[in-house]
């Protein structure tokens, strides 16, 4: 099996720190696609992927998966553990909300501040400033309220940790890029970042 990814880009490290924390890394073969210079925008790449987007899971048969949450739902249901989709379906129901949560409210407010803010893609899309720099105060409210969360929860799908720890993370860090960071006085946020950041997957 091999991923095409962009080893620094955030959804790269997502997959990454799934298979991590299956001690999956191993198996897979990884390599790089410069999308910077547009690599993902070859006909060749979209061959494999439609929407041109990084990573995607290139299987021995020749299939191709894309979306990062698809490609960790296929390593969760050849390895389901440990469950990071959870188990008994309360609990991946709670896992899933999270999940999302973190992806709509979070993840994608990063993603769309670094696109609009810094103009790294402009060659290939208008940004809008004014859009990206709400997109940032977004992200910062949502990191407000998931202190408030973390006050009476490990995790942010409880008890364990999840897929929605890793989105969450890998959201929370790449922000920095665009010089969004959580208040220290969010300390419930804070308690959690270095938690989470504290596992040997966080370094993948």
């Amino acid at each position: 099996m091999r991923i095409f990814e962009t080893k620094t880009a955030p959804n790269a490290r997502r997959v990454r720190m799934f298979l991590a924390e299956k001690s999956l890394l191993s198996t897979v073969e990884f390599e790089q696609v410069d999308i910077q210079s547009g690599e993902n925008l070859t006909e060749a790449y979209k061959q494999k992927n439609v929407t041109t987007k990084i990573p995607v899971l290139e299987l021995d048969d020749g299939t191709y998966i894309g979306e990062s949450m698809a490609i960790c739902r296929y390593f969760e249901a050849l390895h389901p553990e440990p469950a990071l989709f959870g188990r008994a379906p309360k609990e991946q129901a709670i896992i899933e909300m999270w999940q999302r949560r973190a992806e709509f409210y979070l993840f994608l407010p990063v993603g769309m501040c670094f696109q609009h803010t810094t103009g790294y893609f402009k060659d290939r899309m208008k940004p809008i400033a004014e859009y990206g720099e709400d997109c940032g105060r977004q992200a910062l409210a949502f990191m407000e309220s998931l202190n408030t969360h973390l006050a009476s929860s490990d995790y942010l799908a409880g008890d364990s940790f999840s897929v929605a720890d890793i989105t969450a993370l890998c959201a929370v860090d790449f922000a920095r890029v665009v010089k969004l960071r959580a208040a220290p006085e969010w300390q419930h946020l804070q308690r959690w970042h270095q938690a989470v950041s504290a596992r040997p997957s966080a370094s993948c």
